[in-house]
């Protein structure tokens, strides 16, 4: 018998036996084991697929450290209000719970772009019981490096889609979509684009099919050169709306799929001396703060960032009791909030260059 953490199990094979099976050195093999991130792919899967087959029991290295009222929360970065609204719900929710929080800023990476290893050991030397993810990539190796730990683990508005099996908190994109574009159809409103934020990202690609699911429904013909990606970056929002503003027939409304960019279609809008909502009506995505401050304030889909983050922290706490989730997706309803950036077309608006 060996012993992990309090419990027993079954001695099993050794990692020689693995090492053997997969045809590499013991070494390498413990190299997969740990989470390494110097091993050829091939050797990688020869070696997973071994221990698979023989039943290896991949013993966690820091079990027995572990700090049970003591969990990380990795951030994109700390100098966002979206960042603020989730640190919020997190810092709520772990009161109540008993819980204290380590923030970090990202990931750090070493030269090359490769992710640290470094962060991962003092992930678990520090006696972390469990790991909320916003907005943060993970690679295919500190997935797996999480599971191998058994460190429970949940992601806050993944980026892109996860794993099987990873537990994720979201809010209701589709649905945000299909209420925006609805609301600027209500005013009467069918040449509508969309400034997005990257291509092939969850809450992108769920917002635009949204916006199109919500045309389609209201038989109005959906335009490709309507839809304008820009990163997420205000500056190149500003840019693709001076581009949507010089087709030959331009858009009289914007869906600006977040707050921040909608600050880069106030800008391109101003410099063409378009008034919001006179001549452009204006809806964006988040509901953060600086949607109430620009001028007029912004008619947007609130997304429950808070909330969000505090319903991850409640699921991590489940998961740290060894509770699995009976779904791996949980996604929060979303709700239109109506300010002053959007009226019915106007003889102000964009005219038709054909």
């Amino acid at each position: 018998m060996v012993r992990t953490g309090s419990a027993h199990v079954a001695a099993g094979p050794t990692l020689a036996v693995v090492a053997r099976e997969a045809g590499v050195s013991v070494p390498t093999a413990s190299k997969v084991v740990n989470g390494r991130e110097d091993v050829a792919p091939e050797t990688r899967r020869r070696v997973t697929e071994a221990l698979d087959r023989l039943g290896y029991v991949r013993r966690p290295r820091f079990d027995g450290v572990r700090t049970p009222g003591f969990i990380d929360l990795v951030v994109h970065s700390l100098d966002t209000s979206w960042s603020g609204a989730v640190l919020h719900g997190v810092e709520a929710a772990a009161h109540d719970a008993g819980l204290e929080v380590v923030v970090s800023s990202g990931l750090p990476r070493a030269g090359g772009g490769r992710p640290e290893r470094g962060w991962l050991d003092k992930l678990t030397a520090r006696g972390s019981a469990g790991v909320l993810f916003n907005l943060t990539e993970l690679t295919t190796v500190q997935y797996g490096w999480l599971e191998q730990h058994r460190i429970p683990f949940v992601m806050i508005d993944p980026v892109l889609e996860p794993p099987p099996g990873v537990v994720s908190v979201g809010a209701a994109n589709w649905q945000g979509g299909v209420t925006a574009t609805e609301h600027l159809l209500a005013l009467g409103h069918e040449r509508i684009a969309v400034v997005a934020g990257h291509q092939r990202t969850m809450a992108g690609d769920a917002r635009i099919a949204g916006y199109r699911s919500a045309l389609a429904s209201a038989g109005v013909r959906h335009r490709p050169e309507y839809v304008r990606y820009a990163g997420s970056d205000d500056s190149l929002a500003r840019r693709r709306t001076l581009e949507l503003l010089d087709l030959p027939e331009p858009p009289t409304a914007f869906f600006v799929c977040s707050d921040p960019m909608a600050r880069g279609v106030y800008t391109a809008l101003a410099e063409r001396q378009l008034s919001v909502p006179d001549s452009i009506s204006v809806v964006g995505f988040d509901d953060l703060p600086e949607s109430r401050w620009i001028t007029p304030p912004l008619t947007t889909v609130r997304q429950p960032l808070s909330e969000m983050a505090a319903t991850a922290l409640r699921l991590l706490v489940r998961m740290m009791a060894g509770d699995r989730p009976e779904s791996t997706r949980t996604e929060l309803s979303t709700r239109l909030v109506e300010r002053a950036s959007t009226a019915a077309p106007s003889l102000s608006c964009p005219v038709s260059r054909s």
